[in-house]
């Protein structure tokens, strides 16, 4: 139990009742699209909506691995659907806000998901490259919004989750345009907050850290570098795609409706290990978790 002292009187709440009580996001019911959800991060955070009692939409470009995701949601009795979606092509995401709807009803929410990393060092990158990341990972993300905008202003506490990065705050370096096009998405995020508050809409941005994903897995796979990696965030491990479901769900729902036009990092506290990482000599063990 936690109380709280506020106008003289004390203020008491079970937190154990909260947590037990049915539908405590109030997510049950309403419909959500979640871009690149086929894989990964996207599919943590439709298979995290659909947990929750939500109707989902996956979008993906890779039609056919979004339909064997959905098929495995769907195995659980939810509602889900496959949605074959460039989030590049205005008429593309067109077409499918209006399949969600058709299908699911009034678009609730929106995940902004779906990305693409090329490497390349900054003087190397083509700049065709460079262009498609940037239109896959920041116009993208606006054209995704703007096409589920007619349905989401009808809702009440509509809201939309941008994934960017830790690396939109740091740069990564031989990445080409990721850090550059995650570090606009932040902008972008608070931008929409602004200019569509008298609609209702909230707009917040997840920066997550090192995550676990089938596109990594080949990182994890060599010696020692998971202990290394592990060894660089205060929580003391590597992330998984629940994790940044868990803060997705968070701030689509009316829980978190006075957050608004922030970001909120799930990184294990890696920015707080800076000063850490510096050799102390007798202070700290920067070899810790090496092979």
């Amino acid at each position: 139990m936690a109380g709280f002292q506020g106008g003289g009187k004390p203020f008491q709440i079970r937190l154990e009742n909260i947590m037990q009580e049915p539908d405590w996001l109030g997510l049950q019911g309403r419909t959500f699209a979640v871009t690149g959800a086929a894989h990964g991060i996207g599919f943590g955070i439709a298979r995290g909506l659909v947990n929750a009692g939500a109707r989902v939409a996956l979008l993906d470009f890779d039609h056919e691995a979004a339909k064997m995701a959905a098929k495995e949601l769907c195995s659980t009795g939810a509602r889900v659907m496959a949605v074959s979606c460039d989030t590049t092509d205005a008429d593309s995401l067109e077409h499918a806000a209006r399949a969600v709807q058709e299908t699911l009803g009034v678009c609730s929410g929106l995940v902004n998901n779906a990305g693409i990393l090329r490497s390349a060092a900054l003087n190397d990158v083509a700049v065709e490259e460079w262009n498609r990341v940037l239109s896959t990972n920041l116009t993208g993300y606006l054209l995704a919004a703007r096409a589920f905008y007619p349905q989401m202003r009808l809702r009440n506490h509509s809201s939309i989750v941008h994934v960017a990065s830790i690396a939109g705050s740091y740069p990564q370096t031989r990445s080409g345009a990721y850090s550059a096009s995650k570090a606009g998405v932040r902008l972008l995020s608070r931008q929409l907050a602004v200019e569509w508050r008298g609609d209702r809409i909230r707009s917040n941005t997840i920066c997550p850290g090192m995550i676990r994903t089938p596109l990594s897995a080949a990182f994890y796979a060599q010696p020692g570098l998971e202990a290394r990696r592990a060894a660089m965030t205060a929580s003391g491990r590597v992330g998984e795609p629940d994790d940044i479901a868990n803060a997705a769900l968070f701030l689509l729902s009316a829980r978190s409706d006075y957050v608004n036009a922030t970001d909120i990092a799930v990184n294990g506290g890696m920015d707080a290990m800076l000063m850490d990482m510096v050799p102390r000599p007798g202070f700290n063990d920067t070899t810790k978790g090496e092979a």
